[in-house]
């Protein structure tokens, strides 16, 4: 089985090949370029030095969110056009479940977190437990106040990761009641192996979508849907008052 993985949910953009149980090539991503600079040219390296024919692969999977709007639509119209190209199907995977992979293994409680702006993080809590994955709270936006609220009632330690590490730590060191550690730096962001190695799980399971079919997931809406809802209430507020 081969699977060609791609995230570019947040700052980093990385993309990899995966042969059964082998990562044959990584290349990640995280400075200061958009997603649309370097994606298709990682792309086109990595299909270089290994001599690949993009037909051989079975499937490309996918982060399909939640993550940077602007970086979902180019991860999902990059492959979009890939699986229509080479018709081939789309494995769409969580960005926070993907994440999670990272510290495959780990004893405790995993907890991605991503930056959501606006006072909130996209979150989920994991475990794997006997060799097994397990998720204890799926993905979602939540407050930093509410996901420790939470955590506090379980039993630790706790793994943080992700891009909101450094941005909540203080909060985190603030509120939290339980034993907690931060990931390393080779663990900490989004990483294309980790997610083509979910990505396998769920291609033999048959969770797999038509490449036309695929959509991001975004769990919120974006700003400007955000600014349009509150434009709409407050232009109806002043017909009410009319």
């Amino acid at each position: 089985m081969k699977i060609l993985a791609i995230d570019s949910s947040g700052l980093v953009a990385s993309v990899a090949l995966l042969a059964d149980d082998v990562v044959v090539a990584e290349y990640s991503v995280n400075n200061k370029m958009t997603h649309s600079q370097t994606l298709v040219p990682m792309l086109n390296e990595i299909k270089k030095m290994l001599d690949l024919d993009l037909t051989s692969i079975d499937a490309i999977a996918v982060a399909k969110g939640p993550g940077s709007f602007t970086g979902l639509r180019i991860g999902s119209a990059t492959v979009k056009g890939m699986g229509l190209a080479l018709e081939k199907p789309v494995i769409p995977v969580g960005t926070v479940d993907a994440l999670s992979f990272n510290a495959w293994g780990y004893a405790g409680l995993i907890c991605p977190i991503m930056d959501a702006r606006r006072e909130q993080v996209y979150t989920g809590i994991y475990r794997f437990r006997n060799g097994q994955w397990e998720i204890l709270k799926e993905q979602c936006a939540i407050s930093v106040a509410e996901l420790t609220d939470i955590l506090n009632q379980m039993e630790g330690p706790v793994l943080f990761l992700g891009d909101g590490c450094p941005v909540y730590r203080d909060r985190l060191n603030e509120r939290m009641q339980i034993p907690f550690s931060f990931a390393p730096a080779h663990m900490n962001r989004q990483r294309a192996a980790s997610l083509g190695v979910l990505a396998m799980e769920y291609y033999k399971q048959g969770i797999t979508e038509t490449a036309d079919a695929h959509r991001p997931e975004y769990l919120r809406k974006s700003q400007a849907e955000r600014e349009a809802a509150k434009k709409e209430v407050a232009e109806d507020g002043a017909h009410d008052g009319i």
